[in-house]
């Protein structure tokens, strides 16, 4: 019983872990690619005159179920407020919405018949090929972001990562207080400065160029012509100090730009979902007008 009951435990513990692409053996990717082969083949089969399209019954059919399949994958937002297990967790809510939203690329492609112009129906369709290339990047930084997050920030949060940074902040203000105007200025471009200031490609990117603290110690080093010897140079606290700060800084610019990296294609994907959204109404509003 005892075996029994452990072997149970970790059959538990591995579901729980186990990755939403994963989700019970890769059922909906097994589902998206049976999806994608029906489709190709009835395509194959499918001989309209005079070329295949939207406007063939098999074009209407294509486009009922990409149409529907659209709407039901913008509930997934609504969907995540619904903490339930079961075969429509929200793991597998999320799975089905992944291979299935790659299933589009082969129904929402097959329903134009390989016609695209300069309307409505192929923006549509545009539309459509944005917010999967954007949802493909989001699974990309799902899968790869967190770890690398986790391993930057080690054991720290990163309250206590800007906390530290502001100690550092205080030290460097108290042990400027003895040096020359010179030198004290010199510190306070480091102090002064925003350090996560910059634009979102700044942030994206990780780069600062005009990084306060940079600069600061920079500027010391070339007017003494070298590191403050320890024990010697008053200086050398404060270049110590610069030093650590600038360590510190670049692992909170790495945080903060991982993080960026991990949301950042919501600020597309969304958008982009509702656009297509409205030339999906169009589309198919246009298509019944003169169906009509």
């Amino acid at each position: 019983m005892a075996t029994r009951g452990a072997q149970q435990l970790r059959r538990a513990g591995a579901s729980q872990h186990e990755s939403f692409l994963r989700h019970a053996g890769y059922r909906w990717l097994k589902v998206a690619l049976v999806v994608s082969f029906v489709a190709i083949l009835i395509y194959g089969f499918h001989h309209p005159s005079p070329r295949p399209g939207g406007g063939t019954w098999y074009g209407y059919v294509l486009g009922t179920i990409g149409a529907l399949l659209i709407l039901w994958l913008t509930m997934l937002g609504l969907r995540k407020r619904a903490m339930t297990t079961g075969a429509w967790s929200l793991k597998a809510w999320t799975s089905a919405h992944v291979y299935l939203g790659l299933a589009l690329v082969v129904i929402g492609t097959l329903h134009t018949g390989f016609q695209f112009g300069w309307n409505v129906h192929t923006l549509a369709y545009v539309l459509m090929m944005l917010v999967i290339i954007s949802g493909i990047y989001g699974i990309t930084a799902y899968s790869v972001l967190p770890r690398a997050l986790s391993d930057n920030r080690g054991e720290t949060t990163q309250l206590q990562m800007l906390e530290s940074l502001r100690n550092l902040d205080r030290q460097l203000h108290d042990a400027a207080q003895p040096l020359d105007h010179r030198f004290a200025a010199m510190v306070r471009m480091s102090l002064d400065d925003d350090p996560f200031g910059g634009s979102l490609l700044t942030r994206l990117s990780g780069r600062y160029p005009d990084c306060g603290t940079r600069a600061a110690q920079a500027a010391i080093r070339e007017v003494t012509g070298h590191r403050p010897a320890i024990g010697v140079d008053p200086l050398e606290k404060v270049d110590v100090l610069l030093e650590r700060k600038e360590a510190a800084l670049s692992r909170i610019r790495q945080h903060l730009r991982l993080k960026a990296l991990l949301e950042v294609w919501l600020y597309i994907h969304v958008p982009l979902t509702f656009a297509l959204i409205a030339a999906l109404t169009a589309h198919i509003v246009s298509v019944f007008f003169y169906w009509g």
